[in-house]
């Protein structure tokens, strides 16, 4: 009898904790995320995954902490289920478990590619649930708010302009990457080609070359 107790305790447990996450589908995505001017982490998951079972408790422990939070949300969308399928490809998860970071009126989110162990998720949702800025100090460490101070010197639009040179100069980088990288691929294919035709032009005469060639021959 006892040993029944503590099973049913433990499925209790787990049951509990299986709905300590909030769950999005179509029909509460739009209020709880696009329209909330929350910030959002949201794993995109499925059941069968092991992977997402390997990180759920890790996962609802952060749900957990924001989950009286009215600036954050930690959710799950899970992509088998057919009122949530479309929020799985819309948004081009194609693998699982997928996790996004969705800024306040983001529909779109950004990929997470961090760990996946709590202290990670954590170090992850402190630095851009609750981001150092100049609204929110009081999330900002002596050594970001030294940081911070001759930036908040500047004006806005300084701020604004300074910001669209490196976003210029980072975007030319990566143009001039891709660039290369094309470059790089077709000179990789032209060399790949012209290999194999040499390869077809000399291997029937190599083999000739050693069927003719005395066993007792070294080279």
């Amino acid at each position: 009898m006892l040993a029944r107790l503590c099973l049913f305790a433990s499925v209790a447990t787990a049951s509990a904790t299986l709905e300590l996450t909030l769950e999005l589908t179509a029909d509460n995505w739009k209020s709880e995320v696009t329209d909330s001017g929350k910030t959002a982490f949201i794993k995109f998951m499925a059941p069968w995954c092991g992977h997402c079972k390997n990180m759920k408790r890790d996962w609802d422990e952060l749900a957990q902490e924001y989950k009286e939070s009215d600036k954050f949300l930690i959710a799950d969308v899970d992509c088998t289920a057919n009122d949530a399928k479309k929020l799985c490809t819309d948004r081009g998860v194609k693998s699982f478990p997928t996790l996004k970071f969705f800024a306040p009126g983001d529909n779109g989110g950004k990929d997470y590619g961090g760990g996946r162990k709590l202290a990670d998720l954590q170090e992850f949702a402190k630095s851009e649930l609750s981001p150092c800025t100049v609204d929110t100090l009081e999330n900002c460490s002596p050594e970001q708010k030294a940081a911070l101070k001759k930036y908040m010197a500047m004006s806005p639009a300084e701020l604004a302009d300074k910001i669209a040179v490196l976003t210029k100069t980072l975007r030319d980088a990566e143009a001039a990457h891709k660039e290369l990288l094309e470059d790089l691929q077709t000179q990789y294919k032209v060399s790949t080609d012209q290999l194999e035709e040499l390869k077809v032009q000399t291997t029937p005469e190599i083999k000739m070359l050693k069927a003719a060639l005395p066993a007792s021959y070294k080279f």
